[in-house]
C-alpha cells in the first residue's frame, strides 16, 4: 500500500480547518468590530492631533465617562432580555437632586448612599412590575418613569443645588495614582468593579443565562420552565439600580444636583449598548462591548476638544450616523442568522 500524498486542495482545506478552529464565536464578533473601531478611531486621532493617544488622554475617557458605563450596564441588562429603559436619564437626574438636597438638610453621606440607591432601585421595581404583570410594552411604561423622575426633580427644586459635604468632595477630588505618573479617580474604580460583576453575573449565574434566554425567545424560556418574572422585573431593579448608581457618581462629578442634569443621557445610554454590539431584539450581547461603545462616544468627544474649531453638534451627529450603521448591521446579521 502507498502512502497518501497530501494534495495542494488537502493542504488548504486543512489550513482553513485550523484558522476556522482559531477564529472566536461568533457571539463575540460584534464586540470585535466595536475594538477595531475604538482602536481605529484612537489611530486617527493620533495621526491628526499630537497627544492623543497618550495614556492620559485614553483614560481620561473612563474618568469623564465612569457614570455612563454604570449606566449601560444597567441598560445592556434590559436590552438583552427585548426591552428598553427610557427613564435612566430623569433618575440619574432625581438621584442628584436626592444626593444634593438630603446632604444639604444634613443627613450622614452614608445614609443618601443608601436612600439614592433605593429610590431608584424602586421605581425599577414598580415599572418592571408594571411591563411584565400588565403586559404593557416597555417604552410606554418607561417613558411615563421618565416623565415622573425628571417632575420629582422640580418638586424638590428649580434650581442646583452646590454638594459641599466633606464625604463627596474628597471622593470628587480623589485620585488614585498609576505607574509613569498616571492617573484615574474612584469613579473609575467603581465603574469596572460593576462592569466586572455584571459580566460575571450575566455569564456565570442561572439568573444572568435566563436574561439571555428571555431576550432568545420568552415564549422557549418559559417552556423551559425558567424564572421569566423574576428574569422581566429584575432587569428593571438592576436598571434602576445603575442608574441611582450613575446619578451618585454623576453628583460627585458635577458636585451639584439640577434638574436638567443627564437630559438625553438615556439615548447616549442606549447608542453605547448598540454600538458596543447588544442586539436590540434581545438574546445577544455583552456588557464588555457597552463599554466599549462607551469609549466610542467618549473619543467622539474627544475630537471635537482637541480640535477645537468644530461644534459640539458633531457629536451628536457622529454619534447618530454610527448608530444608524450598527443598527443596518444588526438587521443583516439576524437575517443570515434567520
Amino acid at each position: 500500500m502507498t502512502a497518501h500524498t497530501p494534495t495542494a486542495q488537502d493542504l488548504r482545506g486543512s489550513a482553513s480547518d485550523r484558522l476556522r478552529q482559531l477564529a472566536p464565536p461568533r457571539r463575540f464578533y460584534p464586540v470585535l468590530a466595536t475594538a477595531a473601531l475604538f482602536v481605529g478611531m484612537l489611530g486617527a486621532g493620533g495621526i491628526r492631533y499630537e497627544g492623543f493617544t497618550s495614556p492620559q488622554v485614553i483614560l481620561n475617557l473612563l474618568v469623564d465617562n465612569a457614570f455612563l458605563i454604570v449606566l449601560a450596564v444597567g441598560m445592556t441588562c434590559v436590552i438583552l432580555t427585548g426591552g428598553i429603559d427610557l427613564s435612566v436619564g430623569s433618575v440619574v437626574a432625581l438621584s442628584t437632586m436626592l444626593a444634593a438636597s438630603t446632604l444639604r438638610a444634613g443627613w450622614p453621606a452614608a445614609l443618601v448612599v443608601v436612600a439614592v440607591l433605593l429610590t431608584g432601585s424602586v421605581l425599577g421595581l414598580l415599572m418592571g412590575l408594571v411591563i411584565h404583570y400588565f403586559e404593557i410594552q416597555p417604552f410606554i411604561v418607561t417613558l411615563a418613569g421618565m416623565f415622573l423622575a425628571r417632575g420629582l426633580c422640580y418638586l424638590i427644586s428649580i434650581e442646583s443645588i452646590p454638594i459641599k459635604d466633606p464625604t463627596f468632595t474628597s471622593f470628587a477630588m480623589g485620585t488614585i495614582e498609576l505607574p509613569g505618573g498616571y492617573f484615574i479617580t474612584p469613579a473609575v474604580v467603581v465603574a469596572l468593579v460593576v462592569l466586572a460583576i455584571a459580566a460575571w453575573g450575566l455569564h456565570m449565574t442561572r439568573f444572568g443565562r435566563t436574561i439571555y434566554a428571555v431576550g432568545g425567545s420568552e415564549q422557549s424560556a418559559l417552556l423551559m420552565g425558567l424564572a421569566v418574572a423574576r428574569t422581566k422585573v429584575g432587569v428593571y431593579v438592576i436598571s434602576g439600580f445603575c442608574s441611582s448608581l450613575a446619578g451618585l457618581l454623576f453628583s460627585v462629578y458635577m458636585l451639584s444636583g439640577y434638574s436638567l442634569h443627564a437630559v438625553g443621557m438615556e439615548l447616549d445610554a442606549i447608542a453605547a449598548v448598540v454600538i458596543g454590539g447588544t442586539l436590540l431584539a434581545g438574546g445577544s450581547g455583552l456588557v464588555l462591548g457597552s463599554a466599549l461603545g462607551v469609549l466610542v462616544l467618549g473619543t467622539i468627544q474627544t475630537f471635537i476638544s482637541f480640535d477645537g474649531n468644530l461644534s459640539s453638534w458633531w457629536t451628536k451627529i457622529t454619534i447618530g450616523v454610527l448608530l444608524l450603521v450598527f443598527v443596518v448591521i444588526q438587521r443583516l446579521f439576524t437575517r443570515r442568522q434567520a
